[in-house]
């Protein structure tokens, strides 16, 4: 077996060009890696080179990101060995999506750094602030990439330079030491580069950016008051550039029927959002006329009758987590009805999620056996005729249809679905850094370091107010802005890629990754008995024995110094011998 480590180590892989603002349009033919690079353009294609990499991380041909929180509790995936392993404590050190970003990730390492060894030889030829531009956009992905690896492996080699294959026997460097030596690397290149690079659409690093990513790695690591202090900076540096993007009016349709309309967030997360929402920080892009650039993400998060394969979707935790629209959980509301479960919800129930009786991608989504037959809208949709059609149900009567009677909205746009065929492939970009997140991750800062004020409320209530729900009560204790905030980060980041995380950081992960996890494949009705509460984590507590007997159930198992981090590839332990396996695996 071939020995990776050493290879990604040594060797550097450089992907095509770019032309005008858009990644890899032509390919390199030019040098080898020997002499490469020479000059400012080959320097510059090196790095687009290492902003490229960074897509080609997926899995089931869906970007990373957007599977990750599909092994948590909020999101689930179709069983089977890839999936199903990260929710039941089984990963093995050769399975495929438990290793893969390790690969990934090292490959966009050696990228990095086969432009930034040759950077200071290039002195003199590269005028000097481009020269140091350079090298803090290629400092900025290394740390970036380094900021995911230690969440899925904890310590791992720290690699500063390329490394000759006679030296690659490296060993782990520890997690806590990778994170500071992120937040000196942030430090240092953060105002090194522009506040906007918007020409290149988001695509390149901006100091907002570099200043997110320090508050993001100070937050991880409980360095409070470190990662308010950023995340205020990256908030002033975004003022005029970055704000939220208020939901367009389609919010109007969220909790009614299929017959009222279609929710529909593609003025953020599609692609009219990826062209001119200021929400986005920086984003992964992807382009069709490329080789190799694109992905299948909506093919496997669309509906059975909408061209998918219904591959993953929200559980009947997340569901329930979702709070009344007077803001209060659906245990303590008075405008919840059970037997009207989505009506008087919060809105982004519906804008990030889809349920039965809702529309998606134009036909009318249901679960349950007695919908033998649904409306399809396409024909008022493309002008043909002023009403719906009827058609068999597939998204019901097939055998794979969704596994957890719920889909994914949130980073599906209907417009892809007009044009493509029924695996057809999509160049819808991937959003790394939100505005949102970073009000969060400052509210949460200034939680947690117990120093609130006013600030921290506006952070918060800026993102319910876009959601229509109301405002925080004035007043609330620390504990209380603590339920707040998990409430937001779990309702607002869905399916970003960002539950794991949270559930390990917060010491939550083996209360909530225990025991039972419910689906709701065909569409059962249920009573408010099933729920005991929504606990201070905001999530369901369910009343065992009847909700068992209501919902399908998927049991989770989180094993304590086991499950934290992910395995290591096994081949990459056989041939580096320094290299230890994480414990349990």
């Amino acid at each position: 077996m071939k020995n990776r480590i050493k290879i990604y180590f040594g060797i550097a892989l450089l992907a095509a060009t770019v032309s005008s603002c858009n990644l890899d349009k032509e390919p390199l033919n030019g040098p080898a890696t020997g002499t490469f690079p020479s000059n400012e353009t080959e320097a510059e294609n090196g790095l687009l080179g290492a902003y490229k990499a960074l897509t080609l991380l997926d899995a089931s041909s869906t970007p990373f990101l957007h599977v990750l929180d599909n092994i948590t509790d909020i999101g689930y995936a179709r069983p089977g060995n890839n999936y199903t392993p990260g929710i039941t404590s089984s990963y093995t050190t050769d399975n495929t999506l438990a290793t893969k970003p390790w690969t990934a990730h090292y490959k966009t390492l050696a990228r990095v750094h086969l432009v930034l060894d040759k950077l200071p030889g290039l002195q003199g030829k590269i005028p000097p602030e481009k020269l140091k531009q350079l090298d803090a956009e290629l400092r900025f992905i290394r740390a970036y990439v380094y900021s995911q690896l230690i969440e899925l492996y904890g310590g791992v080699p720290l690699l500063t330079k390329n490394v000759p294959l006679g030296e690659a026997n490296i060993a782990k460097t520890d997690a806590a030491e990778i994170r500071q030596w992120i937040i000196e690397e942030l430090t240092a290149i953060a105002d090194a580069l522009p506040v906007n690079q918007s020409a290149y659409g988001k695509v390149r690093a901006s100091s907002v950016a570099a200043y997110m990513l320090k508050a993001r790695v100070a937050l991880y690591a409980g360095q409070f008051d470190l990662a308010a202090a950023s995340a205020d900076q990256g908030i002033k540096l975004s003022n005029g550039l970055h704000e939220l993007t208020p939901f367009n009016e389609s919010i109007n349709y969220a909790g009614k029927s299929h017959v009222a309309g279609e929710p529909d967030v593609s003025n953020i997360f599609g692609h009219e959002g990826f062209k001119s929402s200021k929400e986005w920080i920086w984003v992964m892009e992807y382009n069709i006329n490329v080789p190799g650039n694109v992905h299948n993400q909506q093919y496997y998060a669309a509906s059975r009758l909408g061209r998918g394969v219904a591959y993953w979707g929200p559980t009947q935790d997340f569901i329930d987590s979702f709070q009344a629209s007077d803001g209060l959980s659906i245990t303590e509301s008075t405008e919840y009805d059970a037997s009207n479960p989505f009506a008087n919800r919060d809105p982004r129930l519906d804008m990030y999620c889809v349920r039965p009786g809702s529309r998606f991608l134009g036909y009318q989504f249901e679960m349950n056996s007695s919908f033998k037959n649904v409306l399809n809208y396409w024909p008022i949709l493309s002008a043909a005729s002023d009403e719906p059609s009827t058609v068999a149900n597939a998204d019901q009567s097939n055998a794979a249809r969704s596994y957890s009677g719920y889909l994914w909205r949130k980073h599906v746009d209907i417009k892809d679905f007009a044009t493509t065929s029924v695996n057809g492939q999509s160049d819808l970009n991937i959003g790394i850094f939100r505005y949102a997140e970073l009000l969060l991750i400052y509210a949460e800062a200034k939680i947690e370091a117990n120093k609130i004020d006013n600030s921290v409320y506006d952070a918060i209530n800026q993102i319910r107010l876009r959601a229509h729900m109301p405002v925080l009560k004035a007043g609330l204790s620390q504990a209380e802005l603590r339920k707040a905030l998990r409430y937001e980060r779990k309702v607002e980041l869905a399916s970003d890629g960002f539950r794991w995380y949270d559930l390990r950081r917060w010491g939550i992960a083996n209360q909530i990754l225990n025991g039972n996890l419910y689906l709701n494949r065909d569409a059962n009705k249920w009573t408010s008995a099933v729920l005991t509460k929504i606990d201070d984590n905001a999530s369901p507590v369910y009343n065992t024995a009847l909700a068992n007997k209501v919902f399908g159930v998927q049991n989770v198992i989180f094993k304590i110094n086991k499950d934290e981090f992910w395995p290591i590839p096994e081949s990459e332990i056989v041939m580096v011998p320094n290299l230890k396996q994480n414990p349990g695996y």
